[in-house]
């Protein structure tokens, strides 16, 4: 996320937490600490000192400051450097961020990033749960199976988490194909270096899955941090149990609604949402009154499923489960009776009596997976035949979907073009790019009542990108107010660039404050080819070449010349050696520390903008490593972020005109 801050900051994790604002002016606060304490800072005068720090102390009281550093810490006697300071300051404004709620109402349940939850208990039903599920679908697994299955009494899954190897799997469980196995580090025993290549491509492929992983470094997983591990780990699960609540997995569900307009508000919804609407469909035709709104008050006690599964499995029903009067005893019943369906067995009774919103969610998803009672009749179906199906639009709102999701911005999008039409989320991401650039005094925050508030919001985002030279002609707020994807997309692709571009200009020693251009970028790639003896090189992002994906191999091991086994690399002749090909070069990089969002179908097609972001992100990573690092292939703790940072407000050049509106195929 930073630029080259080595000089205040000489942890790399920490250094992709902040600006180069950011740290300054925390630098300043701090200094300015510790000369009020005569030179020395104590762990023990934070929670007073830290009061006058934007957010952490207008959000959080004194009292509950020291109660979070206590529990975290054990002595609070000890001396605080600028580095503790740092680690102290992230998780208060994480606890401030969650207090303050931002954009909880927008959010789904899991992804509300767990993961950065300041709460070092866990749940001890989730973790039985969760360990339930990975013994089922990763027991056969040909590495993992000789340590599994794993007891849900123990904190087995902890230790066994700690070499990366478990939750890598379990990523392509969720999401088959995220990873390529053939990069996991997968010895008996491994090296520390081994271990923390392996979390880094773990951190890197669950963001790029939709995970939220801020404030999370691979060292959390090596020390086994449970509360972290566990968060991740639960999102992965549920992004799995999720992932047919759309159309395009489950057509079906266009029963769900009546005309267009309804199967467009349904495709935009989060697959929470749908699994929801989905449970009131089939709880209307049951004779079930009431509307279920949450996966925790609306079922605690039991009603709401019984009625479900005589709904959807009526051969299993039993009559006394609504005779019962006591909602643990109903619990039971509805347990017995999913038993019968063949579903798995995510929660207890006593799971669904206290409301546990996690569990409950995992047992409506699985009852949906294992038997959703919708139409299988092909007259409603054929209407979606009619809906324009886009694959490149649907592509790029994925990429820029999951990398303004990795920022750590105030709410989760689950639809770019949905979720950014009020305006507040791309004026944070603006910040993030370019500090100080908003001007948050006459910007509205949601919830937002008043049309015109968005439109305000979203002309100062229009404003921002003509001051940053984004193409923009004829774009107003209200563009993005009303939903226009071509725009957005747009917007967004130049912004993406911008920040890139940026970056790389920060983090050149030798640019001398010039701006960093695709060309230069190019020229960069071709360079660290041939010097490497390499005769492969591009002519342009768009070069067809690039489709058998051997220059970025060949890229990825002039920049680390262990990181290709080339053993496992085929020619690229067929489509089938391409895909190969490609979907190695994309966990060797995320292996590496490149936070990337592609698909290989980017790489086999040529996407001129993924091309260039690919190509940027491994620039940005070389760049970051020391000097006598880069060759030798040392060890790095580093997992770039999303490629955000910015210390200057100046402007890319004019060859930002290659990202104008109206280039909606830069393939």
């Amino acid at each position: 996320m930073a630029g080259y801050v080595g000089v205040l900051v000489s942890d790399p994790w920490l250094q992709n937490q902040f600006t180069q604002v950011e740290l300054r002016s925390l630098k300043s606060s701090f200094m300015a600490m510790r000369r009020e304490s005569d030179g020395g800072l104590k762990l023990a005068e934070l929670p007073e000192k830290m009061s006058r720090l934007k957010h952490v102390g207008e959000t959080l009281t004194e009292d509950e400051r020291a109660a979070f550093i206590q529990e975290s810490y054990q002595k609070m006697d000890v001396d605080v450097d600028f580095e503790l300071f740092l680690r102290v300051y992230l998780k208060l404004q994480t606890l401030a961020t969650e207090k303050r709620g931002i954009g909880a109402k927008n959010a789904s349940a899991f992804l509300k990033s767990p993961t950065s939850t300041l709460l070092h208990t866990i749940s001890e039903p989730e973790k039985a749960s969760y360990v339930a599920h990975i013994n089922n679908y990763l027991g056969e697994d040909e590495f993992l199976k000789k340590y599994l299955p794993l007891d849900t009494a123990t904190n087995d899954l902890f230790e066994i988490a700690k070499d990366g190897v478990l939750i890598c799997k379990l990523i392509n469980v969720a999401v088959p194909g995220t990873i390529d196995e053939r990069a996991i580090n997968t010895k008996r025993v491994l090296n520390p270096w081994e271990r923390n290549e392996n979390h880094t491509l773990c951190l890197n492929s669950a963001k790029a899955i939709g995970c939220t992983v801020v404030n999370i470094g691979t060292q959390d997983f090596i020390e086994g941090r449970r509360h972290l591990v566990l968060g991740v780990i639960s999102q992965i699960i549920k992004i799995q149990l999720l992932a047919d609540l759309n159309l395009k997995k489950t057509p079906q569900l266009v029963e769900l609604v009546g005309d267009s307009k309804d199967v467009e508000e349904l495709m935009s919804l989060p697959p929470e949402k749908i699994l929801l609407r989905w449970m009131n469909f089939q709880l209307k035709k049951g004779g079930y009154t009431k509307t279920v709104t949450n996966f925790s008050s609306d079922v605690k006690d039991a009603e709401a499923y019984a009625h479900l599964l005589n709904v959807l499995a009526p051969e299993h029903s039993n009559p006394s489960t609504l005779k019962v009067k006591d909602p643990l005893e109903r619990a039971k019943l509805v347990l017995e009776q999913a038993d019968k369906m063949g579903c798995k067995r995510y929660l207890t009774a006593k799971d669904i009596v206290e409301g546990s919103p996690n569990l409950n969610l995992a047992f409506v998803a699985h009852i949906f997976q294992h038997r959703n009672g919708l139409s299988t009749q092909t007259k409603q179906i054929s209407f979606l035949e009619t809906l324009p199906d886009d694959a490149q639009t649907s592509r790029e709102e994925r990429v820029f979907r999951f990398w303004l999701n990795s920022l750590g911005n105030s709410s989760y999008i689950d639809n770019v073009f949905e979720d950014l039409r009020n305006g507040w989320l791309l004026l944070e991401t603006l910040d993030k790019v370019s500090p100080g650039i908003v001007n948050w005094k006459i910007a509205s925050k949601p919830p937002i009542k008043m049309p015109f508030r968005k439109v305000e919001n979203c002309n100062q985002v229009v404003k921002i990108g003509k001051q940053l030279k984004f193409s923009l002609v004829n774009v107003a707020g209200n563009d993005i107010v009303q939903g226009n994807k071509k725009l957005i997309l747009a917007y967004l692709w130049q912004l993406m660039r911008f920040n890139m571009l940026q970056l790389l200009k920060h983090l050149r020693s030798h640019s001398h404050g010039k701006e960093i251009t695709d060309a230069d970028i190019l020229e960069w790639a071709n360079s660290k080819v041939r010097n490497s003896g390499s005769q492969t090189r591009m002519d342009s992002f768009k070069d067809k070449k690039l489709s058998d994906g051997i220059f970025f191999l060949e890229l990825l091991s002039a920049v680390r010349p262990r990181s290709v086994n080339w053993s496992l690399v085929t020619k690229g002749s067929s489509e089938e050696e391409k895909k190969m090909n490609a979907t190695y070069i994309i966990s060797i990089a995320r292996k590496l520390g490149c936070s990337i969002f592609l698909l290989p179908e980017d790489i086999i097609e040529v996407n001129q903008k993924m091309m260039l972001t690919l190509t940027a992100s491994i620039m940005y990573w070389t760049l970051k490593q020391p000097v006598e690092d880069r060759a030798c292939g040392a060890a790095s703790d580093t997992e770039t972020g999303s490629l955000v940072d910015s210390s200057s407000n100046s402007t890319v050049d004019d060859t930002a005109s290659e990202s104008s509106t109206d280039d909606g195929s830069s393939n």
